[in-house]
C-alpha cells in the first residue's frame, strides 16, 4: 500500500510540475504567437503586389515570434507552424499557429515523454477609405522639403492593394492630385508621391475646399462597395483664410466663374479652384481684382464685388448645402465695402465653413483627423478672438477636448495632433497612421 501511495504521490507531484512548466511555456507561446500575428498585419501592409505583401507578413511574424520567445524556453522547442495570409475585399485576415514542444521530467515514469502546448491567433486589417489632404499655402515653403516627407513617410504605411486612398492639395484653391478607385481597391503611390515632390507652395488657405473635396472624393464610392473605415487626414499650418464662391458683381457681367476669395488682400482675390498655384479664374476675368490695397482702398479700375453669397456657391449656385452669411458659430454678413468688414466676414466666414464642411462629412460616418504645424496656429486674430486654428482644427476632428461649441457626441471622435517644428511632423503623422490602422484581433 505504501508502494501503490508513493506512485500515486509520485505522480500528482509530476503532475504539478511538469502541468505547471507547461502552463508557463503556453502562456509565453500565446503572447509570442499574438505578437507575430499583429507584427504580420502591420507588416502586410508593405509591398506592391499580394505576393510581396504575404512575404513581409510572414517575414514579420516570424522575427517577432522569435523576439518574443526564445528557443528552449524552459527546455522547449518552440515554432510556428504555419502563417496564412487571406485578402478578402479589403481586408486582410493574418492566421497564425505555433506549438511548442517539451519534455516531461517526473512524469516519465508514469509513461509520458512530452507535451506540445499549441497557440494560434488571428488578426484582421481592416479595410479603408481615406483622402490625404495637405495644405501648400505660402506659410509652409521654409518647411516644404518636411512636409514632402512625412507625407510619402505617412502613405507607405498603407496598403497599395487593398486601401483606397485619394490624394489632395489646397492652398487659395484645390486639386485632387490622385482621385480615389471608385470601385477597385487600391492606390498609386507611386503617383502620390510623384505629386507630393511638385507641390509649390503658395497662396492662402482654403480649408473648407480641401475639406470638401476630400469628402467628395469618399463619396465617389458607391455606399454598397465602401470600406469599414473612412477616413479624412487633414493638415494644415493655419486657420482658414479663403473658401470658394461666386460673389455679387456690381456689373453682372464681369465675372461669371466661382473662384476662391481670400481674406488677404494680394494681387488678386480670386483663384482658380481647380488649382491653387493660378491667380486668375479665366481670361474673362483676368483684369478683374478682388479689391483692393488695404493701405488705400483704392479700386481698381473694372470690375468690383457688390456683396458676398449667402450660401456657399463655389460649386454649384442651385445647391444650398452651408451657409455663408449666418450667426453661427461666428457671425457673418455679406457686406464687405469697407476693409474691416471684408477682412472680419471673409475670416469669420472660412473658419465658419471648414467647421461645417467637418460636420457634413462625420454626419456621413467619416472619421475626422487633423495634423497641426507650426506655432502660427495658437494666433488670435481680432476679427475672431474666440478661437485659433488649434481649435478649429481640434473642432474639425471632433476630438474630446475640443470646444463644447463644435463637439457632437453623436458623430464619430477623431484624432488631433500638434506638431510644433519640422521634427514633430514625421512622428504625428505616424501617431495619426496608428490610430487609423485598426487591427482588430
Amino acid at each position: 500500500m505504501v508502494a501503490i501511495a508513493m506512485l500515486v504521490l509520485l505522480a500528482v507531484v509530476g503532475l504539478t510540475i511538469d502541468a505547471g512548466l507547461a502552463y508557463l511555456v503556453k502562456a509565453r507561446l500565446n503572447a509570442a504567437v499574438d505578437s507575430a500575428a499583429l507584427a504580420g498585419a502591420r507588416a502586410v501592409t508593405t509591398g506592391n503586389n499580394q505576393a510581396e505583401q504575404t512575404a513581409n507578413a510572414r517575414t514579420a511574424a516570424a522575427d517577432f515570434f522569435a523576439a518574443n520567445i526564445p528557443s528552449n524556453y524552459l527546455l522547449s522547442s518552440p515554432r510556428i507552424l504555419s502563417t496564412n495570409v487571406t485578402f478578402k475585399g479589403g481586408q486582410a485576415f493574418i492566421d497564425v499557429e505555433a506549438d511548442a514542444k517539451m519534455p516531461l521530467s517526473i512524469m516519465q515514469v508514469m509513461g509520458f515523454a512530452s507535451l506540445t502546448p499549441v497557440a494560434n491567433a488571428q488578426t484582421i486589417r481592416n479595410d479603408l477609405d481615406m483622402a490625404l489632404v495637405i495644405d501648400t499655402s505660402g506659410s509652409l515653403k521654409d518647411s516644404a522639403a518636411t512636409v514632402r516627407a512625412s507625407s510619402k513617410s505617412f502613405l507607405s504605411k498603407f496598403n497599395v492593394t487593398q486601401d483606397r486612398v485619394a490624394l489632395v492639395h489646397f492652398a487659395s484653391g484645390v486639386e485632387a492630385d490622385n482621385p480615389i478607385n471608385a470601385s477597385a481597391r487600391g492606390f498609386n503611390r507611386t503617383a502620390m508621391n510623384n505629386a507630393i515632390n511638385g507641390y509649390v507652395f503658395d497662396g492662402g488657405t482654403a480649408s473648407f475646399e480641401g475639406m470638401w473635396e476630400a469628402r467628395r472624393q469618399l463619396n465617389l464610392v458607391s455606399s454598397g462597395n465602401r470600406s469599414t473605415m473612412r477616413v479624412i487626414v487633414f493638415f494644415s499650418d493655419g486657420a482658414p483664410t479663403a473658401f470658394g464662391a461666386l460673389p455679387e458683381f456690381i456689373n453682372a457681367n464681369d465675372c461669371k466663374t466661382p473662384g476662391a476669395i481670400d481674406r488677404v488682400l494680394r494681387e488678386a482675390g480670386l483663384a482658380d479652384l481647380g488649382s491653387s498655384e493660378k491667380k486668375y479664374v479665366s481670361e474673362g476675368c483676368k483684369t478683374w481684382r478682388m479689391a483692393f490695397n488695404l493701405s488705400t482702398w483704392s479700386n481698381s479700375p473694372v470690375p468690383t464685388v457688390r456683396r458676398l453669397p449667402e450660401w456657399y456657391n463655389g460649386r454649384s449656385s442651385s445647391v444650398r448645402e452651408f451657409p455663408v452669411v449666418t450667426d453661427t458659430p461666428r457671425q457673418v454678413t455679406a457686406d464687405i465695402s469697407t476693409p474691416a468688414l471684408y477682412e472680419r466676414n471673409i475670416l469669420r466666414a472660412s473658419r465658419n465653413l471648414a467647421e461645417a464642411a467637418a460636420a457634413k462629412a462625420r454626419s456621413e460616418g467619416i472619421v475626422v483627423f487633423t495634423l497641426g504645424f507650426g506655432s502660427g496656429l495658437k494666433d488670435v486674430e481680432a476679427s475672431d478672438t474666440t478661437s485659433n486654428g488649434e481649435t478649429i482644427l481640434k473642432c474639425m476632428a471632433n476630438t474630446v477636448d475640443a470646444p463644447k461649441r463644435c463637439q457632437n457626441p453623436a458623430q464619430p471622435v477623431g484624432m488631433y495632433c500638434y506638431a510644433a517644428t519640422d521634427a514633430d511632423l514625421t512622428p504625428c503623422f505616424s501617431r495619426l497612421a496608428s490610430a487609423i490602422l485598426r487591427i482588430s484581433k
